[in-house]
């Protein structure tokens, strides 16, 4: 069975996971888990005498109190997603298992926290993999159809709905697919943003082209 991890690094990239695998590099970074704690905080964080000077958020404390301001006025469940009912719960389904960080009831709603910076609008694909994971461990477990989830960006106080269209389906069937046939390295991806901040770019052995053979061309 696949973990929601391996999925979303399956529609990253598939050479890092098969990397990620050989070296059992599972665990988070510490400041990871500070970032994601956020998640549980966003009443005391729109206070606005609350400090924020000393919280690892990625933007101004403006900017992140206008941002978690209009989530909080557009989105129908927000008290339930600030204090919800259940955390950190592992869902079991026919292909893959892993944790939800939150887990919304009535209608049923995972969530998925991320340390990182969302795109200008919807999620990253990973994330949109992972929640879709999400989404379909929890509703083997129902056995009831769950349609949307929700990915969060507490660094910068953004919370986005996900829901899972036909597209999205086939991302998350493709990334299934990926991690299943996994026996050895898969073609490296050349010349391609995300091989410049991988942990693996060394032994992978990929090659960027520099700002100046690009603007050559």
């Amino acid at each position: 069975m696949q973990s929601f991890t391996d999925l979303a690094t399956a529609a990253y990239c598939p050479r890092k996971l098969y990397y990620r695998r050989e070296h059992g590099d599972y665990e988070p970074p510490d400041e990871v888990a500070e970032i994601q704690a956020l998640a549980y905080r966003y009443e005391d964080l729109l206070d606005p005498d609350a400090g924020l000077d000393d919280e690892p958020i990625a933007v101004t404390a403006t900017q992140y109190r206008s941002n978690l301001g209009s989530a909080k006025a557009r989105l129908d469940r927000w008290d339930e997603l600030a204090d919800p009912p259940e955390r950190d719960v592992l869902l079991e389904g026919k292909d893959c298992r892993g944790i939800a960080h939150k887990l919304i009831e009535d209608p049923p709603l995972p969530v998925i926290v991320s340390a990182g910076e969302p795109p200008e609008r919807g999620v990253w694909e990973p994330h949109s993999v992972r929640a879709t994971a999400a989404a379909k461990a929890l509703a083997w477990e129902l056995e009831r159809p769950v349609e949307r989830a929700v990915v969060e960006y507490p660094a910068h106080g953004i919370v986005r709905p996900v829901r899972l269209t036909t597209r999205r389906k086939a991302t998350y069937r493709r990334a299934l697919r990926i991690a299943r046939s996994i026996d050895g390295p898969p073609p490296r991806l050349h010349d391609d943003s995300r091989c410049e901040s991988c942990e693996y770019r060394d032994e992978c052995g990929v090659r960027t082209r520099s700002l100046r053979s690009r603007l050559s061309l």
